[in-house]
């Protein structure tokens, strides 16, 4: 892309957020079209006013709060323990096999909190970040790093969906498709009346054109969000669901799956009162993962609660998968 702060990266990082630009948009409409057009020009009962613009401020805040913490939230780096030194990384460019390189990140990852493999069996490596890559973690192409629990990386919020914003992304889509089913039922009966000729004046047509997209929304963010409650039950994301992470086993694409309660508390927390508010609750943190029984052999272990044990004695540094990783990476 040319130098890091040049015009044509500038071009680039603003072309990215025209996708967040067009839903903004499209919510501001809908407010307007909602709000003055359907309530304050066509409904009549003032009770009825009241209850709509009621529940839908509700859905709207709820919607505009989770869609804004998923966009702005930044991605969590990479602990430093997982880089590789710089000496390491002249011996693995001056490795004369495949062989020789996985002899030298076996010794590199031997205290590490890692059990995903390649499809070979070797250590999971990066060589853009230089990293040994933590279980779980991917390098995204469009952030240009190594991601934690990384799901996808989405157009229309601009950022990666992983660890990091995985709750408030399930949340944005929960409010988003409550928002377009109570919009599309509630402008049903008006919309019934625009073809029956009974409506009048221009309003009419942004209540036409606001059933319609509504309607087309739910009808969209309706298979995308109960596929992700399929994942979250299974603790799967969208990377694994497509291609099943590998352990020293082999692959196992329910590797991860720790009961549907426990996988739901993994992503929402152990907090009921925090489980539909977009504010982070997220258990672990986003490097150390339980896995099934089958998959604790080998030097690196887990228990139940996620902690890295040796079978024999604890082994290098460690990492607390119930205490937030930005607390942690000043210590290991």
């Amino acid at each position: 892309m040319g130098k890091q702060h040049g015009s044509c990266w500038w071009c680039v990082k603003a072309f990215k957020w025209i996708p967040v630009i067009f839903i903004l948009t499209i919510v501001c409409w809908s407010y307007y079209a909602y709000v003055v057009q359907l309530c304050y020009y066509t409904i009549e009962s003032y009770v009825q006013k009241l209850l709509y613009l009621f529940f839908f401020h509700i859905m709207f805040f709820m919607f505009l709060w989770s869609y804004w913490q998923t966009v702005v939230t930044d991605l969590i780096p990479v602990p430093d323990m997982f880089r590789v030194p710089a000496v390491e990384m002249e011996k693995l460019q001056q490795a004369q096999s495949d062989e020789a390189q996985a002899a030298i990140l076996e010794i590199l990852a031997q205290n590490l909190p890692i059990t995903n493999r390649t499809i070979r069996g070797a250590i999971r490596f990066c060589d853009k970040c230089q990293i040994i890559k933590p279980d779980r973690a991917h390098h995204c192409s469009v952030c240009r790093s190594c991601v934690l629990k990384m799901d996808h990386h989405c157009p229309w919020v601009n950022n990666c969906v992983a660890y990091h914003n995985y709750k408030f992304f399930i949340l944005f889509l929960a409010y988003a498709l409550l928002y377009c089913v109570f919009i599309a039922v509630t402008t049903l009966q008006y919309f019934i009346q625009f073809w029956k000729g009974d409506l009048e004046g221009m309003g009419k047509f942004h209540l036409l054109f606001l059933f319609f997209i509504a309607l087309m929304f739910a009808v969209s963010l309706n298979s995308l969000f109960f596929y992700h409650c399929y994942l979250i039950l299974h603790n799967r994301s969208t990377l694994e669901a497509f291609r099943p992470p590998v352990f020293r086993l082999g692959k196992d694409k329910d590797g991860f799956n720790i009961g549907k309660y426990s996988n739901f508390q993994e992503v929402f927390g152990d907090s009921g009162r925090l489980w539909f508010i977009p504010v982070f609750s997220s258990l672990g943190n986003g490097v150390v993962y339980p896995v099934r029984a089958q998959h604790q052999s080998g030097p690196n272990t887990y228990n139940s609660m996620g902690s890295t044990q040796n079978s024999t004695a604890i082994v290098g540094p460690t990492i607390d998968a119930n205490e937030p990783l930005v607390n942690q990476i000043e210590t290991v």
